[in-house]
């Protein structure tokens, strides 16, 4: 067996400056260690895979450049605690034992705690007294997905970064920068289907990368990776609608058995159609048009779709889909269940007409008794 390293780890950040999409924290945390000015207690929130361990780390190493002898390991210097595994009262008094020590080399010891809010409420509280009072020697880089659960009177200790999810367009950068270095071809409408699916984590768009590219020998094409994805095209429900717009309900019900038998479960219809819906409701606004995430070559297709629609029909859609999904897990019959979703469909601009037609005729008959 080689030693194959998987993408998460083999480009994993080694400087603040190649990490991807988080900039304003970043250049925060250069500027600091420039002048000398760091906290002693950093608050690293945010959602998973998107850099809060590897800044950590590399502040870490940052902090003690200069101070320790040429080829010196900064990892004597760093010590950490992954919190979601060792959360006990006993952790934290034995971490607390380690603070009393000074470093035997460079000027900090720097402590990273992951996951601290999964920490018992006694171990917090054994952990407050340090984090109140800490020797000038020692950095501590706590680190959550769920800021809400630490104590106010933790993160009012804390120099507090919230990390935010990393942009599709970051994502597909990193990807392509990536795919490159590897000799990996890829279509950039995949790697945008990847960074959709990884919804702003990197660690798991790389994941993702790494099985199709096993899964395909190394090419990348937009349908094989939706095929690896198990995503629907959305060619499908440009279809749907067209059916739906032109009141074919044959055409909506073979096209519906065509997709159950592709494997496509009915709430994956359910919930991509109200997403395309969504879609095309983003764009019959030029303001919100910038919303949209698709692959390339998709926009203008949904803005034709906009502009030949009503607002009505497509947040009455959206209502019909999302209470179809809402009650899907309870319907004894689930592809009744979507069918009679796709039947209202399909008859919903008549019942709009309708129901505008009845609105009219009460008006003038209210105008008529007056």
């Amino acid at each position: 067996m080689g030693s194959y390293v998987v993408s998460a780890r083999k480009y994993r950040p080694e400087t603040f400056d190649t990490v991807v999409g988080q900039q304003h924290i970043t250049e925060t945390l250069i500027n600091e260690i420039t002048n000398d000015r760091l906290a002693q207690a950093f608050l690293f929130c945010g959602p998973r895979g998107v850099g809060k361990t590897t800044c950590a780390r590399i502040l870490a190493k940052e902090i003690n450049k200069g101070t320790v002898p040429e080829g010196y390991d900064f990892s004597f210097n760093i010590f950490e605690l992954d919190a979601a595994s060792h959360n006990s009262v006993d952790d934290i008094r034995a971490l607390n034992e380690q603070v009393r020590i000074p470093p035997q080399t460079g000027v900090y010891k720097v402590y990273i705690i992951d996951e601290v809010h999964m920490l018992s409420q006694q171990a917090f509280n054994a952990f407050l007294k340090t984090l109140e009072e800490p020797p000038k020697y020692a950095i501590f880089i706590l680190a959550t997905t769920e800021k809400h659960k630490i104590l106010p009177t933790i993160l009012s200790r804390c120099q507090i970064f919230d990390f935010k999810r990393i942009t599709n367009n970051d994502t597909v950068e990193h990807l392509e920068e990536i795919a490159g270095k590897e000799s990996i071809k890829a279509e950039r409408a995949a790697l945008q289907v990847i960074a959709q699916k990884s919804e702003g984590c990197m660690r798991d768009s790389l994941s993702i990368l790494d099985k199709i590219v096993s899964f395909t020998g190394g090419s990348l094409t937009y349908q094989n990776t939706l095929e690896h994805l198990n995503i629907l095209d959305e060619d499908y429900f440009f279809k749907m609608l067209e059916s739906m717009q032109a009141k074919d309900l044959a055409a909506s019900m073979i096209l519906y058995d065509e997709i159950n038998r592709k494997g496509f479960e009915g709430d994956m219809v359910l919930n991509g159609f109200a997403e395309f819906i969504r879609n095309i409701l983003v764009c019959k606004d030029p303001k919100s048009a910038p919303l949209l995430e698709v692959v390339e070559g998709m926009q203008d297709k949904y803005i034709a779709a906009a502009a030949a629609m009503g607002m009505s029909y497509l947040v009455s859609a959206l209502n019909i889909l999302n209470e179809a999904e809402i009650n899907y897990k309870m319907a004894r019959n689930k592809r009744l269940h979507v069918e009679l979703t796709l039947i209202k469909l399909n008859f919903l601009q008549e019942a709009i007409e309708l129901a505008s037609e009845n609105g009219s005729i009460v008006k003038k008959n209210g105008l008529t008794d007056q």
